[in-house]
């Protein structure tokens, strides 16, 4: 029993998990798509609990981190994942979804792995804040432009980022007072875990016939999430070392250039596109999570040798 516990409080197997019984049992996952974007504001209120106000101070320490986390979620990351999808992506449907997550903020998982990954944490705070704020404007402009507003509002569009991004971003300041936070940060890892691990159950589990009958597509949309997190990545820090970087920003600044909010990415694709755009969404939770794996193995086998 105290195996089963440990396991469900696992985050990797949560998600892991999710995406299992989307494949099993994804047929219900049609009875709960219509709450996407009210579990979305929830898991986004929770995450951002993470970002404490104190550590927006100065506000004119603000300006290059904040600055930094958008150019690369938004520039480094997005033209090579486009560019990416519109070669090797036919589909329509299928190139929308990896322009959701090229505009898509970064994950807030950032913050505690920047810790875990001996980065910058407070570097990271402000840049993901950075790129959140820039994705209220950027992202109804972007997906708009790119797509030839092919279907959507940018009104509609600039709402749902207000729904999960600005009000989850003022609720998680009251959350943040003495009071409120005594429970707030006793569940606030489990909401944020299992509220994620609903939203890619219900991305796998829409596509289910997909992902047993189209290897072919999966394989094109693994290759286009392998090389814009794995290899997109090390080139990023390869390029660091090259110009003596100092490797503890040089970290931070790899969780912003690579890790993007996979919850946030499908309640926008199927908002928008409807779900067979959310497959490339639901690949991305997948490749965030074994690309996290990746650098905490590193790192534990770096310490390791240091020990030595």
């Amino acid at each position: 029993m105290h195996y089963i516990i440990n396991l469900v409080r696992n985050r990797n197997f949560v998600l892991v998990f999710a995406v299992i019984i989307g494949l099993v049992l994804g047929d219900f996952a049609n009875d709960i798509k219509s709450y996407t974007t009210y579990i979305l504001a929830i898991v986004m209120t929770f995450s951002m609990t993470n970002i404490r106000t104190s550590s927006l101070y100065p506000l004119k320490s603000l300006l290059k981190p904040m600055l930094t986390g958008a150019l690369l979620n938004y520039f480094a990351y997005a033209l090579i994942m486009i560019g990416l999808a519109y070669f090797l992506i036919d589909d329509r449907d299928l190139f929308y979804g990896f322009v959701v997550i090229a505009t898509t903020p970064p994950g807030v998982a950032i913050v505690p792995f920047s810790y875990i990954l001996q980065g910058d944490v407070e570097y990271s705070i402000k840049g993901v804040l950075g790129a959140f704020i820039c994705t209220v404007f950027i992202t109804p402009f972007a997906v708009g432009w790119i797509t030839g507003n092919d279907g959507i509002d940018s009104l509609d569009l600039f709402l749902l980022m207000v729904k999960t991004i600005v009000i989850p971003l003022l609720i998680s300041r009251i959350l943040l007072m003495p009071i409120p936070f005594k429970l707030v940060d006793k569940i606030r890892g489990k909401a944020v875990d299992w509220g994620f691990a609903l939203l890619i159950f219900i991305a796998v589990g829409l596509n289910r016939q997909v992902f047993f009958s189209e290897p072919g597509i999966l394989l094109k949309i693994a290759l286009i999430l392998f090389l814009t997190h794995f290899v997109l990545g090390m080139v990023y820090e390869k390029i660091c070392t090259l110009l003596n970087r100092n490797p503890i920003k040089v970290m931070s600044e790899n969780l912003l250039l690579t890790i993007k909010s996979s919850g946030f990415a499908v309640v926008t694709a199927i908002t928008l596109f409807g779900q067979k755009a959310a497959i490339p969404t639901a690949g991305l939770a997948i490749f965030v999570l074994l690309y996290l794996l990746y650098l905490s193995f590193r790192m534990d086998l770096k310490n390791k040798k240091a020990q030595k």
